[in-house]
């Protein structure tokens, strides 16, 4: 098994969270869950808790709610998880929001700022508490979750579209500046998953009037179960694949391939956030 390590996963009370989360449980990690329902985190942790003592594993869940676009929330869930483990080895950037659905000038303005905000300040407020720590302990991994619009425009869904495509470049910055940390920062597209978010896309009025390319995708069977970016994302956490740290995967591929390969990958557009001439 490979050396555990110490995760904030968020947005792990469900869907792609949960797998993520049970994923990396399951392989002897020890993780805080974080989300704004604690009944649903502590089911997820009791599920981690009950699967290491069947297996006489090492594992550890703690449940610690958050708002992840509350400052002092996400300070108080960083300092809570170095008190629970001693310290952070990764964050998996997972909490996200898909809400402002239709024509832009449409939308609600709540919604559609609420989708961006939840989607880029989330991210920004976890890596600012998290980043000293890993500093100070000489590496560490971030993961951040992306999708639908962070390579093609969305249309009927800009905030997430744009929110996606603004955390993608975040992502690259950030490996630049975090390079002669040692510290990984990866983007993840988990590919069409079912999940509350997708519902929403199909079942409200808006989603089915103006998201009916959703519906087509599922009707197609091009959906994915959220198992495959949880275990993308265990495959980023164990490995060691700094030197792709900047670039966005999918559920499709093997870093270990590409790593093999990453001179190439250094100039693939379709590994990093390009603007064409």
């Amino acid at each position: 098994m490979a050396q555990s390590k110490r995760i904030i996963v968020t947005g792990a009370g469900r869907g792609i969270g949960r797998a993520i989360a049970l994923e990396l449980g399951a392989a002897g990690h020890s993780v805080a869950l974080a989300a704004r329902s604690r009944e649903q985190i502590d089911a997820v942790a009791a599920e981690i808790a009950a699967r290491a003592r069947s297996i006489g594993s090492g594992a550890r869940a703690v449940a610690i709610p958050a708002d992840v676009t509350d400052r002092g929330s996400v300070e108080a869930l960083v300092q809570r998880t170095v008190g629970e483990f001693g310290g952070v080895d990764v964050l998996v950037n997972n909490a996200g929001r898909f809400s402002a659905i239709g024509p832009t000038w449409e939308t609600d303005v709540e919604s559609f700022w609420g989708d961006i905000t939840i989607n880029v300040l989330g991210p920004y407020l976890l890596c600012r508490a998290v980043i000293p720590l890993m500093i100070g302990q000489g590496g560490g991994t971030i993961v951040n979750m992306i999708g639908g619009g962070a390579a093609s425009p969305n249309p009927y869904g800009n905030a997430y579209g744009t929110s996606k495509a603004g955390l993608t470049r975040f992502t690259e910055t950030l490996s630049k500046e975090l390079a002669k940390h040692r510290i990984s920062v990866f983007a993840t597209n988990p590919g069409l998953v079912r999940t509350d978010m997708t519902e929403l896309q199909l079942q409200t009025d808006a989603g089915k009037k103006w998201m009916t390319h959703i519906a087509k995708l599922f009707e197609d069977g091009v959906d994915r179960p959220p198992t495959d970016a949880a275990r993308l994302i265990r495959t980023l956490v164990e490995g060691d694949y700094f030197e792709l740290s900047g670039r966005r995967f999918g559920p499709d591929d093997d870093p270990a391939a590409l790593l093999r390969d990453a001179k190439r990958i250094v100039h693939d557009d379709l590994r990093v956030l390009r603007f064409r001439e």
